[in-house]
Order: structure tokens, then C-alpha cells, then sequence
């Protein structure tokens, strides 16, 4: 059974996220504040930290920078409705192994930490500084924002490093369309869709030189970052 520790001031949403993730399996504690989560780590061990950005005392920012600091073999992710690209990319600067925005889908949150944690326990080592992902022959730089192949970078965008990184965190995974636009555009509908197929596309001409590299398009469904070929 993972522990978790959820770090959420709104109490709804606390004891909503609490109880469901209880009834799925996890073992959950859950706090209103950065001071008590701290004291709480001191005490006891988690698999994973899930943050707000919002807290009374310090902000979640500043409460990762902490965690990171004293308990750096516990993963983060950040839970927040701060949808700005600058905190996106500060929460992957930070060490995040996620960034969701608010509102969450209950059963893709589950999905997505049933993920993140079967990989972290799988690979632990190549998430330890999850500002750089081994994509193929290419190295990804989330903090300079740059693609790197044989030793020249391609300076991305915000939007295309972010996307990259999400597809990377879950590599050889689907990645739902809903998953990927409620988590990096914020809204799940046509436009947005049409604005993500772009991306993509962008994406797959910086990965061309790669052929172990692809982004696989399942119908209907969403993308998958495959490394390594198709599968048969």
C-alpha cells in the first residue's frame, strides 16, 4: 500500500481527495499547512507528496523547496489552480514530478499517480533530477527549456517543453487527449485540441532525427511517446 501525503488548505477538496484515495488503496494523511506537513515528515514515511501552491503559511513553492531540501527521496507533485506557464515550469524546476491543475478528474488523478509511482519504483534513479529526461539519442532540459541532439540544442517553447516533458514522464504510456489538455491547457475542448495536434506535430520534427523516437497517435484516444519502436 503507497503512503501519501496530500497538503491541501481547501477542506472540501481535502476530505473529497482523502476518502477517495483512501477507498482506492492508498494510505492517506492530510494536512492544511506547510508546518504540519514538515512536522508530519519528520514523523512518518511517504511514497509520494501531493501539494497545493496556495497554503496559509508558505506557498507550495516554497514548501517544495524544503521538502527538497531535507527529504529529497520523497516525489512531489503539484495540485493547484495556478494555470500560468512561469508556474508550471517553476514547479518542474522545483523537482515536481507533476503539475495538475485544478479542477482534477478524481479517477485521472489516480491513473496518473498509479503511474508516476510504478515508474519512480521502477526506474528511481532516472527520476532524481527530473529536470532532464533520456529521450533516445536526445536529452531534454526542462530547466533551459532546450532539446539537445548530439550536442546541439533546440531551444523550445514554453508549451512544447511542457508538452514534451509530460509525454516523457510517460513514456511508452498513453497519454489521454483529456489527461494532457486539462493538464496543460486547462480546458478539454475542440480549440484546444486543434492547438495540441499542432504541438504535436512540432514535436515529431524536433524528434525526427531519432528513428528509436515516436509519437504515436491512437485514435480517439491520445498520444503515446514511444521509445524504441512500435510494438508489434
Amino acid at each position: 500500500m503507497y503512503t501519501i501525503l496530500l497538503v491541501e488548505d481547501d477542506t472540501s477538496l481535502g476530505y473529497l481527495l482523502t476518502e477517495y484515495l483512501s477507498i482506492k488503496g492508498f494510505k492517506m494523511s492530510w494536512t492544511k499547512n506547510a508546518e504540519e506537513a514538515l512536522q508530519l515528515l519528520e514523523s512518518y514515511s511517504y511514497d509520494l507528496i501531493i501539494l497545493d501552491v496556495m497554503l496559509p503559511d508558505l506557498t507550495g513553492f516554497d514548501l517544495a523547496k524544503k521538502i527538497a531540501a531535507t527529504f529529497n527521496t520523497i516525489p512531489f507533485l503539484f495540485l493547484t489552480a495556478r494555470s500560468l506557464k512561469v508556474d508550471v515550469l517553476k514547479g518542474f524546476a522545483l523537482g515536481a514530478v507533476d503539475y495538475l491543475k485544478k479542477p482534477i478528474d478524481e479517477e485521472e488523478l489516480v491513473v496518473r499517480i498509479n503511474a508516476l509511482l510504478s515508474r519512480l519504483s521502477q526506474n528511481p534513479s532516472q527520476e532524481e533530477n527530473a529536470q532532464e529526461f533520456k529521450l533516445g539519442n536526445y536529452l531534454l532540459n526542462a530547466r533551459n527549456m532546450e532539446l539537445i541532439f548530439e550536442g546541439k540544442p533546440t531551444r523550445l517553447t514554453s508549451k512544447e517543453c511542457e508538452l514534451l516533458v509530460f509525454l516523457a514522464m510517460q513514456k511508452n504510456q498513453l497519454c489521454s487527449h483529456k489527461e494532457i489538455l486539462i493538464t496543460l491547457w486547462g480546458k478539454n475542448d475542440y480549440f484546444n485540441r486543434k492547438s495540441l495536434n499542432v504541438f504535436i506535430s512540432r514535436l515529431r520534427k524536433y524528434l525526427s532525427q531519432d528513428d528509436s523516437l515516436k509519437i504515436e497517435n491512437i485514435h480517439r484516444r491520445g498520444f503515446i511517446l514511444r521509445e524504441g519502436g512500435l510494438e508489434k
